[in-house]
């Protein structure tokens, strides 16, 4: 079978995790080399089945000149995924970039325009549209058999974080090192989704809290309400300090509702559209009838290893990719709309111009350049565990 050799940037918890779905999981994909300095993990990575054939190399560059590989994954800290790729595409692989894509617009725009001149794929790590339900919910929307969306529900409180989970790495948390907290970090996929499946909206308004629950200097709690071209309105919660939390996208429509909840997807149908039972309807009181019916797929979700083989196949047979890399570019600028407009107190119309861009860019290098110092501390995740 034709496979794809696979290099691998940014080798720390998430890259050695990328590593084993490679060498385990992606049957198109060979992996060929990493690029790091870590023994720790290059150890992890010998002791994996088939590990021991890949090659190590202490830099990027080295790697790109070995001839050894087509494509590359990088999974660096957030801040190096802009430098990192276009350097990549600069050497002629194929990138597939972890999420975000950069952490403000103007260099996202100049990363797709590299990626454009390129001429090679660029995909992005957007795992969660690899869910059957999320990917429901987007052909029902498209096929327009509920009719116009009305109102957008998207509310994931449920990335509770302790104080150790941003202490363990000297780049967590920080405007230096990560670029954002909440909106960048766990609720990048969330806010992917929202607008992958209900849309971009045209105006936002924010409020971000910065360290409301833990000792950090980013958000860890967000509010935003947006306003769409169709004159449908959202919601969009986010907060890493709220046990047990909520994980719930609702989208309202003309001719129903699109309700998951706990891995539940419910389609709620109404008799007529509400446009018209608003109009016609006699009584003056009263609603439409309604139906109701779970539709939860019953399909795996591969996640990151569908990512990483669709990509490949894209390579190989000219197949879809699950995510084209330069549609990460919405999704930031819902992140950084969200942080300008709580940071400046007003409602923010999208897409951003060259003036906006350059506004949050001056807000996040001002805040980046008072970044207090870290040291990350050892620390052993408990994943899972309660106490």
């Amino acid at each position: 079978m034709e496979q794809v050799r696979f290099g691998i940037v940014g080798f720390g918890a998430m890259g050695l995790e990328h590593a084993k779905i490679m060498l385990e999981k992606v049957p198109e994909v060979r992996l060929a080399a990493v690029a790091t300095r870590n023994e720790k993990n290059i150890a992890a990575l010998r002791a994996l089945p088939g590990g021991g054939q890949v090659r190590v190399f202490d830099t990027p560059q080295e790697m790109y000149a070995s001839g050894e590989i087509d494509a590359v994954l990088i999974a660096s800290p957030h801040r190096a995924h802009v430098a990192q790729a276009k350097e990549a595409f600069a050497a002629g692989m194929h990138v597939l970039l972890e999420k975000p894509t950069g952490v403000f617009t103007r260099e996202v725009r100049e990363l797709n325009a590299a990626a454009d001149a390129s001429g090679r794929a660029f995909g992005a790590m957007l795992n969660q549209r690899t869910n059957p339900a999320y990917r429901r919910m987007k052909e029902i929307v498209a096929s327009g058999e509920l009719g116009e969306i009305r109102r957008t529900s998207m509310i994931v409180t449920d990335w509770f974080r302790a104080q150790s989970y941003f202490d363990s790495g000297s780049w967590r948390a920080t405007w230096k090192g990560e670029g954002g907290g909440v909106l960048l970090n766990q609720a990048m996929h969330s806010l992917d989704l929202w607008q992958w499946i209900g849309g971009m909206p045209v105006r936002l308004r924010a409020f971000c809290g910065l360290g409301r629950w833990h000792d950090i200097e980013v958000e860890d709690d967000v509010t935003a309400y947006v306003e769409y071209a169709n004159g449908a309105t959202g919601l969009f919660m986010a907060c890493t300090g709220e046990a047990p939390g909520t994980n719930r996208f609702e989208l309202s429509m003309d001719g129903g509702q699109l309700l998951l909840e706990d891995g539940r997807l419910i389609l709620r149908r109404t008799a007529v559209p509400v446009s018209r039972f608003i109009r016609e309807y006699p009584g003056g009181y009263g609603k439409p009838e309604i139906t109701q019916e779970d539709i939860t797929p019953d399909a795996d979700n591969p996640m990151h290893a569908g990512v990483t083989r669709a990509f490949a196949r894209h390579i190989l047979y000219g197949e879809p990719m699950i995510a084209d890399g330069r549609e990460g570019l919405n999704a930031l600028e819902l992140a950084n709309a969200m942080l300008l407009s709580s940071a400046e107190e007003r409602t923010l119309e999208l897409p951003f111009d060259a003036e906006t861009d350059a506004r949050y860019e001056k807000l996040l290098e001002g805040r980046a350049a008072c970044s207090r110092e870290k040291t990350a501390k050892d620390v052993q995740m408990n994943l899972g565990k309660s106490y």
